[in-house]
């Protein structure tokens, strides 16, 4: 039996700085250019520079024990055969969600979003930066076509997620571990996502900063129609740590704060509901969850954010989001066989309960 355990990301964002400059293109004067600096601390271990989030089988030579017992690190530990289907029993029991109805204008659960990930400045930190526009749009126009076939009673939403702040493994000038991304490159993701009338999500990593500090800069693009946001626990030390070595956390009133600053947004700005993505695969990804408030302002996904073999990802799922219902559900895909392999299939994804509604691909 293969032991697993889960590895904190590393924020493969090597050269971004490099990638700016050649585009004659500085970061906003807020966050000097230094900001957006390697992130050396978080490569220091090669092995999980190579590797990004979630499941994955422990290397040859730091296998776990067979009988090591789950923690926070190793959250989701295969659950045995006989004791899933009892689990399942009891946490369907806990669905569908009782929340607002939905309001004129909103995306879920009439749609389910189909979202490519990343950063046009980097290779390896999902699908936007790996593949040149064109291919990737096209790319993004298959996995639509596929969930359309799948499921011909959900209409399919194409969207980009972009990650518009990233967490960074050196300080930069403020201390704050995180590098802002230039509004440039936020309007050229839009420009792509007007191509196919996809959604655009901006992800954020705060580092050893706050939503507080981070989301008013961004109130300019969230309040366009088709603007979303993604929340990424994983990111946030707000107990000390550096990104990608240690694993981050959200409370309940971090998500809460996040949801009222888009509904003062949608109150505002006279728009339909806005869409807000909170990743998670770990038990303290995001704590108190009970105290999640629900508006009809703002549609809350808690999206399974690990990687590994359908099983495991199946056991993150049941443990951290099925088991935790907040409102809707989300699952994330890797394209990489190091990550998913083998990569859990759209039907296997079409027999979870709770459905997801929202698919990332990276």
């Amino acid at each position: 039996m293969i032991s697993h355990r889960i590895l904190p990301i590393a924020v493969a964002f090597v050269g971004v700085a490099a990638s700016l400059r050649s585009q004659g293109t500085t970061p906003p004067a807020a966050v000097p250019a230094a900001t957006v600096a390697p992130v050396a601390a978080v490569q220091a271990d090669s092995q999980r520079a190579r590797e990004a989030r979630g499941l994955l089988p422990a290397a040859a030579g730091n296998a776990a024990p067979r009988k090591k017992r789950a923690t926070k690190r190793n959250p989701a530990a295969p659950v045995r055969v006989d004791s899933e289907a009892r689990l399942d029993s009891l946490y369907n029991l806990r669905w569908p969600v009782k929340g607002p109805d939905p309001l004129p204008g909103s995306i879920l659960p009439g749609k389910r979003i189909v979202a490519y990930y990343g950063n046009p400045l980097s290779r390896r930190m999902g699908v936007l930066g790996e593949y040149e526009p064109d291919r990737m749009l096209t790319m993004l126009d298959a996995e639509v076509q596929a969930w359309t076939l799948a499921d011909p009673s959900t209409p399919v939403q194409p969207a980009l997620h972009l990650i518009a702040v990233v967490a960074q493994g050196g300080p930069g000038p403020d201390g704050k571990y995180r590098a802002r991304m230039p509004d440039t490159l936020i309007e050229r993701v839009a420009s792509w996502a007007a191509r196919c009338n996809a959604l655009v999500f901006l992800d954020i990593q705060v580092g050893r900063s706050t939503l507080p500090e981070e989301l008013p800069r961004l109130e300019k693009f969230l309040s366009r129609p088709n603007f979303h946001l993604g929340i990424d626990p994983e990111f946030s030390m707000k107990k000390g740590g550096l990104p990608g070595k240690k694993i981050g956390t959200y409370d309940a009133e971090d998500v809460n704060y996040a949801s009222r600053f888009l509904q003062d947004i949608v109150t505002r700005y006279k728009l339909a509901p806005k869409v807000l993505v909170v990743h998670r695969f770990t038990r303290n990804g995001v704590t108190n969850t009970p105290r999640i408030l629900l508006d009809a302002r703002v549609q809350v996904v808690m999206d399974m954010d690990g990687f590994g073999p359908p099983r495991l990802k199946r056991s993150t799922f049941r443990s951290w989001i099925k088991g935790e219902p907040v409102q809707f559900v989300g699952w994330k895909q890797f394209y990489k066989p190091r990550n998913d392999n083998p990569r859990t299939t759209i039907a296997e994804i079409l027999r979870l309960n709770p459905r997801p509604l929202y698919i990332q691909y990276q």
